[in-house]
């Protein structure tokens, strides 16, 4: 099986149709994202804009497309003089990602990054230095594809290439 990347199937969201839009305010909208367009991206995805919410949401947002982690943003909210739990920053961008406002990037088995860019594409990731980024242009070919179970179809593929500092 030969596939050519990106899938554009989403994985169903419980935002549903708003979650969909409302990623794409965020990716494409909200670049300067004041209190007032947060609160309106976070009511189209179907969240609440709770203060916490809100005050991510700024953060994350503000600066365009970007990869973080929970760890990256507690530290920057922290900067911010915002105070915050690890926790709180955790469970929002968790609920930010089912709403469809952030996607989870998977880099091994123990560290995520949250990409601010849901759409479907696929990334680099560079060892030793923490850095995720986007692989340019659409067009990565997989081949060879197991077929899907029984019953089941594929509904994406993500591609983390990992990358390291050649040794002179």
């Amino acid at each position: 099986m030969t596939m050519t990347m990106p899938l554009v199937d989403a994985p169903s969201r419980p935002g549903g149709a708003g979650a969909e839009i409302a990623s794409d305010l965020i990716f494409e909208a909200c670049e300067s994202c004041s209190e007032h367009d947060c609160k309106n991206v976070l009511r189209q995805a179907g969240l609440r804009p709770t203060r916490q919410r809100l005050m991510l949401g700024e953060i994350l947002f503000a600066q365009g497309g970007r990869h973080i982690t929970a760890e990256m943003l507690h530290a920057e909210a922290t900067e911010a003089n915002m105070h915050i739990s690890l926790a709180t920053v955790y469970n929002t961008l968790n609920q930010f990602t089912c709403a469809g406002l952030l996607r989870r990037v998977g880099v091994d088995g123990s560290k995520s990054f949250f990409d601010t860019n849901p759409t479907a594409h696929h990334h680099f990731f560079v060892d030793g230095e923490d850095r995720l980024l986007d692989i340019p242009g659409p067009d990565t070919v997989i081949e060879n594809l197991p077929e899907p179970l029984p019953g089941h179809e594929i509904s994406r593929v993500d591609i983390v290439v990992h990358l390291r500092r050649k040794q002179s």
